[in-house]
């Protein structure tokens, strides 16, 4: 019997864990009997009651499994950390507070038997607000024409994945890493399912201006180069300008030395226009210098501070695939 692991990340959502168990267990009693789930919640330290429910969760059914961060992480880390510990011969990805349907799975694991190794969902109308789904869909175009790699529009990372892609995930060694991104990138045949995206079922969302900013800037960084390249385009035309504004005015003084009238306008003008234009490619390039600095000091992506119903064999294999992964990048730096 084939196994499928449904990864759950949680903050907050004690109105909604129980809820999600009982929409994923009701799935597999109802249309997928033939096979066994593996349910993963991930909670990045919530400060409700979201543990306490897992717990008893994870007491009742030792299908369910709970990880416990010592920390909060962030929105990225937390569930692709999770999906590493899957086990099973697929991994499914699906947020808590069912904005990501429940009745998706059958359709993905139908896709994922007829051959394909990734099948996403793909956001085609949403009953969030109307703003904030054309403000997504002005940055996903945005970052679509910029990005080096064909970016996924209205993809949130739901979905479904085949263990080979969790394997292929387990040896990238990304401390910062953008699940978006990466299966775009990385090339697998995959299935896009198009689905309307609906309310918030409880609670209210842990998404603030901070954190859709991050994620705006770690898929600028980890994908486009086009920051760099205007910044050294747009300096050097700057630059130009100025060295030519400076010398007319330089021609025009000496030509008409006493009557030509040399003010403090223009050059304070020019001074404040290319201060401003430096000040915001400095911090341009400064998001760019933080990805890099993430990713040189290779902290893990997760501190466990307690996992249930784990068996020591999957433990087991999970250390030997970091080991496998250690190994593999020092024989990399001895060549």
């Amino acid at each position: 019997m084939k196994t499928i692991s449904i990864v759950v990340p949680c903050y907050n959502e004690e109105e909604n864990v129980e809820a999600m168990y009982q929409a994923i267990s009701g799935v597999f009693k109802r249309e997928l009997n033939k096979y066994r789930y593996e349910l993963i919640f991930i909670d990045n330290d919530s400060a409700d009651r979201t543990r306490e429910i897992i717990r008893n969760l994870c007491s009742k059914d030792q299908g369910v499994k709970g990880i416990f961060n010592a920390k909060n992480f962030g929105q990225f880390n937390s569930p692709y950390y999770a999906m590493l510990q899957s086990d099973g011969d697929c991994t499914i990805l699906m947020a808590a507070d069912f904005q990501d349907p429940v009745e998706m799975i059958p359709r993905y694991v139908k896709e994922w038997e007829d051959g394909y190794k990734i099948v996403i969902g793909i956001k085609k109308s949403s009953k969030e607000s109307k703003i904030m789904y054309w403000l997504r869909s002005c940055y996903y175009k945005m970052i679509k024409k910029l990005s080096d790699v064909e970016q996924i529009e209205h993809f949130t990372g739901f979905g479904l994945y085949d263990k080979t892609f969790i394997h292929v995930l387990r040896q990238l060694d990304d401390p910062t890493p953008f699940l978006r991104g990466i299966v775009a990138e990385l090339g697998f045949r995959r299935k896009e399912i198009p689905y309307e995206q609906p309310k918030r079922r409880a609670g209210k969302t842990s998404n603030n201006f901070y954190k859709l900013y991050d994620a705006a800037m770690l898929s600028i960084t980890s994908y486009t180069k086009v920051g760099l390249r205007l910044a050294t385009i747009f300096g050097s035309i700057c630059s130009f300008a100025s060295m030519m504004v400076a010398l007319v005015y330089l021609i025009l003084k000496l030509i008409y030395w006493d009557r030509f009238p040399a003010g403090m306008a223009p050059l304070l003008i020019g001074m404040c226009f290319l201060g401003s234009v430096q000040i915001f490619f400095i911090g341009l390039v400064g998001e760019y210098i933080l990805s890099i600095n993430a990713r040189i000091m290779k902290r893990p992506l997760v501190i466990e501070e307690e996992r249930i119903n784990f068996t020591c064999d999957a433990q087991e294999d999970t250390d030997e695939d970091l080991l496998l992964m250690a190994a593999s990048m020092e024989d990399g730096k001895q060549r």
